[in-house]
């Protein structure tokens, strides 16, 4: 059957003919419920690189507490199946019966599932469920996936899109804040949902797909604007799309001339690291320049299969990012939060941005005062490696865009015009600033 092509100047990509759109409401964008071949291979196959592994002893195939939850709850899943990322998609903990049978939910949980104007759907994979204590509603992992009666609880200040973001959005699902760079939403589906994802306004309602009228008029808005050079895909989750749907729409953006790097924001390496495979980052890597921002909020979500995923991913050239979301009880304490970002680190994952937690609907259980922030900043700068030292803002509620926020280093200038500056321990140094401007205006 003839299929059309079209033919850029750099690349030799096929074109798809058409998106099929998912048949269910909330369902995975080219998993096995879809068409998975809408392009044809391409004719060039590019030569993984080879991968130094690390010892047996250092690096486990999985742990023993996910060795454990599939004894018990699929003892019938051979490791082939239990390690297809599209089975895992399929069999997600999505009911209140099938939770209620893993875990023992509390009070403050049961109340949340059983009512129904919870904004954002349950689901998570079955590997996640695995890492979840099934007998402590306190463990940070069960409080990020398993809803409680706090976010049914509107505070002061929330609100569904405090980032202003549908008043940013010039065409659907993209979002134009900053001169040169674009969000673009490829749709609103992702395996595990995070109860304090800054989009629970329309995740996982099937509002936004991957259809190509929707895409197009995106890629048309791009076009149009030469001063856009730099697109972050996200959604949802952009891999939960089957590596053809990706490959079209980075194929698409790799045409647009002035379009010099694509950025993917993904939580699947800690979610869904199985999606991780071969073939996938053998696509990626023919679309460099390609970042990644990668999602982990806490230490106990760097396993052996992130491990492996993260290394998939980084030994096909692709720089990545660890963005981490401030969460009260879960992550907000000097200890958890250096060994996250240690952890990240030996996954060759550099930390980047700490976030504070939007004001969404019901996120009050989760948000700290940013005074713990700085806190955590000045508890890691100078007493690790800068590059596990992250970035800590608050993205401004209204569309004001990302703020930075440091603790009080620099004290001001002192009677002989020296900076005065209090270093991690607390002790302050005069820095001979006054001098340079002093020689400044003896040379003018």
């Amino acid at each position: 059957m003839h299929q059309d092509t079209t033919v850029c100047p750099q690349l030799h990509v096929p074109a798809m003919r058409d998106i099929v759109l998912p048949t269910e409401e909330e369902e995975p964008p080219g998993t096995g419920l879809c068409p998975q071949s809408a392009l044809r291979p391409l004719g060039e196959q590019s030569v993984h690189p080879k991968v130094v592994r690390l010892p047996a002893a250092r690096l486990a195939r999985t742990t023993s507490t996910t060795r454990r939850f599939r004894r018990r709850f699929y003892p019938d899943v051979d490791d082939k199946t239990w390690n297809d990322w599209q089975w895992q998609v399929r069999n997600r903990v999505r009911s209140f019966e099938r939770l209620d049978a893993m875990i023992r939910l509390s009070d403050a949980e049961r109340a949340a599932l059983l009512r129904p104007e919870g904004k954002l759907p349950l689901a998570v994979t079955p590997y996640y469920m695995s890492l979840v204590a099934p007998d402590d509603e306190t463990q940070p992992l069960r409080r990020t996936v398993i809803p409680c009666a706090g976010e049914l609880v509107q505070m002061a200040g929330e609100s569904d899109d405090p980032l202003g973001e549908e008043h940013q959005s010039p065409v659907p699902g993209l979002v134009h804040r900053y001169p040169d760079r674009v969000l673009l939403l490829l749709s609103d589906f992702c395996s595990t949902y995070c109860r304090y994802c800054t989009r629970s306004r329309v995740v996982g309602h099937g509002r936004i797909t991957p259809n190509r009228t929707r895409l197009e008029a995106a890629l048309d808005y791009i076009r149009a604007n030469p001063q856009v050079r730099d697109v972050l895909l996200s959604g949802g989750d952009p891999l939960t799309l089957g590596d053809d749907r990706l490959e079209w729409i980075l194929s698409r953006l790799r045409q647009i001339r002035h379009v010099e790097v694509v950025r993917i924001g993904t939580k699947v390496p800690a979610v869904l690291p199985q999606r991780i495979t071969r073939k996938l980052v053998t696509m990626l890597r023919r679309y460099h320049p390609l970042w990644m921002s990668l999602h982990f909020t806490h230490p106990d979500e760097c396993t052996p299969e992130s491990h492996r995923a993260c290394a998939m991913l980084a030994d096909a050239g692709i720089p990545l990012g660890s963005q981490t979301v401030l969460l009260r009880g879960i992550n907000d304490n000097v200890p958890v939060m250096a060994e996250l970002m240690h952890r990240l680190m030996r996954m060759r994952v550099r930390p980047y941005y700490l976030y504070q937690c939007d004001p969404i609907s019901g996120s009050g259980h989760f948000r700290t005062p940013i005074a713990k922030g700085l806190e955590i900043i000045r508890g890691l700068r100078g007493f690790t490696s800068g590059y596990a030292v992250p970035t800590y803002v608050v993205d401004a509620p209204g569309g004001g865009g990302k703020i930075p926020l440091m603790p009080e280093y620099a004290l001001g200038h002192d009677a002989a015009g020296d900076m005065l500056l209090k270093n991690y321990e607390g002790d302050v140094y005069h820095y001979p600033d006054g001098a340079v401007e002093a020689k400044k205006q003896q040379i003018h």
